[in-house]
């Protein structure tokens, strides 16, 4: 199980290849006048019990849509975290009318769309079905049946996510980044665990849904082909009768950012690529004049593949596959927030340049044409959004909500092409912030701590809890010329762990592996089979529900990939990683001189010593292993390949090894991979394994 899973990353590749798209800068499109806005005003109405009604008449199609939100404003979970994301899951669990077949059941007859949240609930559906969707819509929202096995399922699936990240570098710095800028025990910085999770009851569900799920503060859109009196006679049917609990939006206290600009290193041992986040906290309403200016000054530093931050970390220096920055406005306190997947190797180099156009945009004005650019970008955009009836129907909440003047959006276009280039300045100065931000990265800390710590910041760690740690156990690199584990021969090192997955002799009887077992990749379950032959003949076959997803073959010269019924010749670079392997154990021929292996000291994986073993073949092609140093075994591999013209970059962990007649195999084979669609983690649990049966060469044609 040592040899590369390229069909694994294919996978990725696949699913990722149609959103890559090549520019031509070429001929930039000439920007057009900005558009005249024509915005038509949502009838207003409200419940006796307060909930508020907003109706957006089109009857250009025969649809209806209808959203019901709650604004409760930000709630502390506390020691109950997730618990009202598993509320919001458990609304779609049937309701005390319907079993959750039943209820999806009659949805799908009508081809409607019902779905709920912990915030409320969503429906569309034709117009001549409307009716009957709305009310199992509303009947969804009122009458939940909260069933016990409903909510066993549920919060073992929430469990089930939370292991399959442990891992995932873009996981663990989405939680620590919130953490350590709002603060752990708020309602931005907190966040679910497995400990949380296990704790919750079905009585917390029920409390927190008693207390949120309420017609106060409550907002319901209709959209579409419906009259206002229709939609209100509607929503008295469904709600005029609701009473719930009371809600008062609660003030957040504000939280501070760093006194001087500082670096938070988290590491991840199993990550290939460090996750990036240069962040500072903001105050901007969205009445605040400077709104405008910050949404152009955002756009033009990182708003997207022309802005500065990707120009400079993907195309001049080749660090990322895309570097881009954020600004959120509000009622309350949010964030700017610049970011990027870098090679560890590149870390703080990347960090430099990020802070370098920050920086740069604070105290140089933006030039004439970046700004035309930029405000045409928001005219065309903006314009295209009207063609959505729901958001134009969402502009009459957001006025109320944020007490913004009523033709803020009829004058939005007017007021984006009133900014200066004075403008964006001064509000970059005050909105990204340079020598007061905070700089969070997280990833393989034995690569990215030294450089870091060279940039003249504080440097503080954190665990993958945003907890403060003085120091990171795996980050020190020991010296061979001081080291004695790294005195160890490396003819020892492979010597020592083919004895202990079984020996020499009886790895040589092996000329078929059978493998089946499960792969978990972006939340789906493939079932997978993979068969191997002497010397390298491989075959990997994946299926979700009985249908096949993909198949890969390669036959000893040749091969082919199989994609949803595409068939597609393997690329060279493919073949060549193929033709490479030796024999189904490789390690049984690293001592015969086509081998060049270096011993790079110890590194820790999964908190254990492991030699960490440089390898590179006959074709130049290089490595990392990493061999325990008690056990012998295999346990970590990491490698730049390339598949399907992208060059990936993945670690493998292998680990829950069994005994398969006289042979050891890892059951467990967890993958990290780095591509053009960024970071994924694919999880290979192997079910059976048989050697020397249920193989033949016809299998690879």
């Amino acid at each position: 199980m040592k040899k590369i899973l390229i069909i694994a990353i294919g996978f990725i590749c696949f699913q990722t290849s149609y959103s890559q798209m090549k520019l031509d800068r070429s001929k930039p499109p000439a920007a057009g006048p900005a558009p005249i806005l024509s915005i038509g005003e949502p009838v207003e109405n409200k419940l006796s019990n307060g909930m508020t009604i907003l109706i957006v008449e089109n009857h250009k199609l025969p649809k209806v849509t209808a959203n019901y939100k709650v604004d409760f404003g930000p709630v502390i979970e506390g020691q109950k975290a997730g618990v009202m994301s598993l509320m919001g899951r458990m609304l779609n669990e049937g309701t005390t009318l319907h079993s959750k077949a039943a209820f999806d059941e009659a949805v799908d007859q009508m081809g409607s769309n019902v779905d709920l949240t912990e915030s409320g609930g969503f429906v569309s559906s034709l117009t001549r079905y409307f009716d009957r969707s709305f009310m199992l819509m509303s009947e969804a929202l009122l009458k939940p049946s909260f069933d016990k096995a409903s909510f066993d399922k549920l919060k073992s699936q929430m469990i089930t996510g939370l292991k399959s990240n442990e891992k995932n570098a873009k996981a663990i710095s989405a939680r620590v980044v919130n953490a350590l800028t709002y603060g752990p025990h708020t309602a931005e910085g907190e966040f679910e665990t497995e400990q949380t999770i296990n704790a919750l009851t079905v009585d917390d569900v029920r409390k927190f849904y008693s207390k949120y799920i309420t017609p106060s503060r409550g907002f319901l859109t209709f959209v579409g082909d419906i009259t206002p009196a229709k939609a209100k006679e509607l929503a008295e049917k469904a709600f005029g009768s609701w009473h719930g609990a009371t809600i008062s939006l609660m003030k957040p206290e504000d939280a501070s950012n760093p006194t001087k600009t500082e670096i938070d290193l988290v590491d991840v041992p199993n990550a290939v690529q460090s996750e990036l986040s240069v962040i500072n906290l903001v105050k901007l309403p969205m009445n605040n004049p400077d709104y405008f200016p910050v949404l152009l000054a955002n756009n033009i530093l990182g708003g997207g593949s022309d802005s500065r931050l990707f120009k400079n970390l993907r195309e001049k220096h080749g660090f990322t596959y895309g570097s881009y920055s954020s600004i959120s406005a509000g009622r309350y306190q949010t964030a700017f927030h610049a970011t990027a997947s870098v090679r560890n190797e590149k870390a703080d180099s990347a960090v430099m340049e990020i802070l370098s156009e920050i920086n740069s945009i604070r105290n140089q004005k933006v030039s004439d044409e970046e700004l035309k650019n930029a405000k045409a970008l928001y005219d065309g955009n903006f314009a295209l959004s009207l063609e959505d009836p729901a958001r134009t129907a969402s502009f009459a909440s957001n006025i109320i909500i944020n007490n913004l003047p009523k033709d803020f959006y009829k004058t939005y276009l007017q007021k984006i092409n009133a900014v200066t280039a004075e403008d964006v300045q001064r509000v970059a100065q005050k909105y990204f912030n340079y020598a007061n931000t905070r700089i969070v990265v997280v990833g393989k800390a034995a690569v990215v701590q030294a450089p870091l710590s060279k940039l003249n910041y504080p440097l503080n760690i954190y665990d993958k809890f945003a907890n403060a740690t003085s120091a990171v156990a795996s980050v020190v690199e020991v010296p061979k010329s001081t080291s004695t584990l790294s005195n160890k021969s490396t003819k020892d090192i492979i010597d020592t762990y083919l004895k202990a997955i079984g020996g020499v002799t009886e790895l040589k009887k092996v000329n078929s592996v059978l493998s089946t077992g499960d792969m978990t990749v972006q939340g789906m379950s493939l079932a997978v089979t993979k068969k191997e032959m002497s010397p390298n003949l491989q075959l990997m076959e994946m299926n979700m529900n009985g249908q096949a997803v993909m198949k890969q073959v390669y036959d000893g010269k040749a091969g082919y990939r199989m994609q949803m019924g595409n068939k597609q010749n393997l690329s060279n670079d493919e073949i060549s990683e193929f033709k490479n392997a030796k024999g189904l154990f490789t390690q049984l021929f690293y001592n015969d001189g086509t081998y060049k292996l270096e011993n790079a000291g110890t590194e820790k994986v999964s908190g254990k010593d492991a030699y960490k073993l440089m390898v590179t073949d006959a074709s130049g092609n290089k490595s990392i292993e990493y061999y325990d140093v008690v056990s012998g075994l295999l346990v970590k591999s990491d490698k730049t390949v390339k598949a399907q013209g992208q060059e990936i970059q993945q670690s493998i962990e292998f680990s829950n090894y069994k005994k398969v007649g006289n042979i050891m195999f890892p059951f467990t084979n967890s993958l990290n991979v780095q591509a053009a669609g960024g970071s994924q983690e694919i999880v290979i649990e192997i079910k059976d394994i048989k050697i020397n049966e249920g193989i033949s060469t016809a299998d690879f044609k």
